[in-house]
C-alpha cells in the first residue's frame, strides 16, 4: 500500500508549510425517505457538478430523483485492505456476518478452513493472535532474493541462462535504489514542514490565547489586531481551500506522513527485515490457503475503515457520514500491510471474498512488481467465472500506466483486457487546472475512469472522521456505485455493471495538469472514457437495461 506524496503550499501569512498531504479501505426500508447531503457537507463527492459546483458524483440527487421508493436488495462488498474498526458507529451496523460462523467459540463451524470467521478474515495474522503490521515492498523482497547471486557482476560475466535475472536485477535495484534516496530526501521535508507548523501554530495560539486554530476560529478570531486578523485571514483562506477543518489537523496528517516515511525506511526499504514469520505459512506456495487468523483490525485499520465508510456508512443512524450505498454488507478481509501487499495473500482474499459471496471486491492497493501474477490473475479469472466485480485503484505515484505497468494489471499476461476489473484514478472537487489529483497515475488505455479522491471525508478508527486522498479513495467511489447498481438492479451481471459505470461516466474536455507535472493535458486523454464516475446517469442506464 503507498501513498501520495506531500506537495507544499507556503502560506505567506506566516510563512508557515501547509503540506496538502495524500494518505499511498445498510439495510434501509424502501418506503424510508433518503438522507441528503447539504452543500455545506464536507462530502462534496456526492454531491452534483451542475446543481452543486463541485466534480461530485450525483449521489444525493440519485437518491432524492430515482432511487426514493424503489426496492432494494442487500449486496455483499468485500474490503481487500489493512483492516477495518468493525466497532465504528457508522459502520458496525452494515457488517457481513457469516451466518455459518459462531464468533469467538474457537472453532471452524462452517469447516471452511477459516476459525471464527465471523465478519471476515485476515492473511496477515498468525495463530497465535500476532499480526503482519509493515512488510517490506515487492521490490525489497526480489532484491533481497537477487543481490546474492548478481552484486558486482556485469551482464557480460553472468551465463546465458542467467541473463533474464540480472536484467530483473538491474531493474530492481534501480528501483529500489531510487525509493531509498525518495524517501530519505522525504523524511527531512516532512520533519522540517512539522517543526515549521508546529511553532507557528503555537505562536498564533499563544497571540490570539485560544486552545485549537480550527476554522471558525481562525475566520472570526478574538483579536482586534489588524496584522493578526491578517494572518489568521490568510491560515483561514488556506485551509478552507485544502478542506482541512483546522491547523491541527494538518499537523497530524504531518505526523502521519512522518511515521509512515520512517518505517519505509526503517522496515520497507530494509533488506533484512522479514516479518511473514509471524503468520507461519509458506510464503512461495501460492497453493496454500489455509492461514491467516480472524483479527479484522490488525495494527493499523485506518486505511481499510476510510475505505469501507465511503462505500456503505450508515445512511440512516444520523451520525457522522453518508455512504454511497445504502443496502450494503461490507466484509472485511485483511491482506495489505503497511509495504507492498503479497500475490499470494491477494489471490487467497479474492477466492475468499467470492466464496463467501461477494459481489462487488474493492482492492485499494497495487505495485510495480508480482512475481506470483499467474496466481492472482487465476483469482480474478474465478471471480468473472463467479459474477464478481473488481474495483482497483491506479495508484498514486503520478505516473503513465500505459508505459510503466501496475498490479494487478488491466489486463491479463495474454494481453486480454479483464472483463471484470475497473481501474479507478482520482480527481478532486474543481473543475479546472487542478481536477486531476496531483498524485494520480492516470493512462489513456490502462485508466478506466476517474472518481473523487482527494480529501475525501470518511470513517476512521475509534468512531471518528477524517479527510484522506488517494486512488486508494477513489476506487471505494466507484465500488459505492457499482454496489448501489447491484443492489437496485440485482441481475446486471460484473460485465454490465463494468459497462454501465463507464458509459455512463460524465465526459470532461478541460485543460488540466498532467499528474506530476505542470504541463496542461485535455482531461479526456488521462483515461479510456476520458471522464468521472456519475451515480445518476449510471442508475439511468440500468433503469433502461432493466427495462429490454
Amino acid at each position: 500500500m503507498s501513498f501520495p506524496l506531500p506537495s507544499q503550499l507556503r502560506l505567506l501569512a506566516l510563512g508557515l508549510l501547509l503540506p496538502t498531504l495524500s494518505l499511498a479501505q445498510t439495510p434501509a426500508p424502501a418506503s424510508a425517505a433518503p438522507s441528503t447531503a447539504p452543500t455545506t457537507s464536507p462530502q462534496w463527492y456526492l454531491l452534483d457538478p451542475q446543481r452543486d459546483g463541485v466534480m461530485g458524483v450525483s449521489a444525493t440527487r440519485t437518491y432524492a430523483e430515482l432511487l426514493q421508493g424503489r426496492t432494494s436488495t442487500p449486496v455483499t462488498v468485500a474490503i481487500i485492505d489493512a483492516g477495518i474498526d468493525t466497532a465504528h458507529v457508522d459502520l458496525k451496523r452494515l457488517l457481513w456476518r457469516n451466518p455459518k460462523e459462531i464468533a469467538g467459540n474457537g472453532k471452524d463451524d462452517d469447516q471452511n478452513g477459516y476459525v471464527d470467521d465471523a465478519y471476515g478474515w485476515s492473511f496477515l495474522g498468525g495463530p497465535d493472535g500476532r499480526n503482519v503490521d509493515i512488510d517490506t515492498y515487492e521490490d525489497t523482497r526480489m532484491l533481497a532474493r537477487l543481490q546474492p547471486r548478481f552484486k558486482g557482476k556485469t551482464r557480460a560475466t553472468v551465463p546465458a541462462a542467467q541473463r533474464a535475472d540480472y536484467d530483473l536485477y538491474v531493474k530492481v535495484n534501480k528501483s529500489y535504489t531510487d525509493k531509498l534516496k525518495e524517501n530519505t530526501q522525504r523524511l527531512k521535508e516532512i520533519e522540517q514542514a512539522y517543526t515549521e507548523n508546529l511553532q507557528g501554530s503555537e505562536a498564533v495560539k499563544q497571540a490570539l490565547n485560544v486552545a485549537a486554530l480550527d476554522t471558525a476560529t481562525l475566520h472570526h478570531p478574538p483579536t482586534t489586531d489588524p496584522e493578526l486578523r491578517a494572518v489568521t485571514q490568510g491560515l483561514y483562506q488556506n485551509l478552507a481551500q485544502a478542506g482541512y477543518p483546522s491547523l491541527e489537523a494538518v499537523l497530524e496528517e504531518i505526523k502521519e506522513a512522518l511515521t509512515d516515511t520512517k518505517n519505509q525506511l526503517d522496515y520497507s526499504l530494509n533488506l533484512k527485515f522479514d516479518p511473514r514469520g509471524v503468520v507461519q505459512d509458506h510464503p512461495n506456495d501460492v497453493k496454500e490457503r489455509r492461514y491467516g487468523n480472524h483479527d479484522l483490525y490488525g495494527p493499523e485499520p485506518s486505511h481499510g475503515t476510510h475505505v469501507a465508510g465511503i462505500i456503505g456508512a450508515d445512511r440512516e443512524n444520523g451520525l457522522g457520514i453518508l455512504g454511497l450505498a445504502s443496502n450494503v454488507r461490507l466484509m472485511a478481509v485483511r491482506a495489505v500491510p503497511n509495504g507492498d501487499e503479497r500475490d499470494k495473500d491477494v489471490a487467497n482474499a479474492i477466492r475468499y471474498a467470492v466464496d463467501n459471496g461477494a459481489s462487488i471486491i474493492n482492492m485499494s492497493f497495487g505495485k510495480y512488481y508480482s512475481p506470483q501474477r499467474a496466481a492472482v490473475e487465476e483469482a480474478i479469472r474465478y471471480a468473472g467465472s463467479k459474477g464478481v466485480l473488481l474495483v482497483h485503484s491506479a495508484g498514486n505515484e503520478s505516473k503513465n500506466l500505459d508505459q510503466e505497468m501496475q498490479y494487478p494489471s488491466p489486463t491479463f499476461q495474454n494481453g486480454q483486457r479483464i472483463p471484470n476489473m475497473i481501474t479507478v484514478g482520482a480527481s478532486s472537487r474543481t473543475n479546472n487546472a487542478d481536477l486531476t489529483a496531483d498524485f494520480s497515475n492516470y493512462g489513456r488505455h490502462a485508466v478506466d475512469v476517474f472518481a473523487p479522491g482527494n480529501q475525501i471525508y470518511s470513517t476512521i478508527p475509534g468512531s471518528k472522521y477524517a479527510n484522506k486522498s488517494g486512488t486508494s479513495m477513489a476506487a471505494p467511489v466507484v465500488t459505492g456505485i457499482a454496489a448501489v447498481l447491484k443492489s437496485y438492479f440485482p441481475s446486471l451481471t460484473a460485465t454490465q455493471l463494468k459497462r454501465i459505470i463507464l458509459q455512463s461516466a460524465e465526459p470532461v474536455h478541460t485543460q488540466v495538469h498532467q499528474p506530476g507535472t505542470k504541463k496542461l493535458v485535455d482531461f479526456r486523454e488521462l483515461s479510456e472514457t476520458g471522464g468521472i464516475v456519475n451515480m445518476y446517469r449510471a442508475v439511468e442506464l440500468a433503469r433502461q437495461q432493466a427495462a429490454q
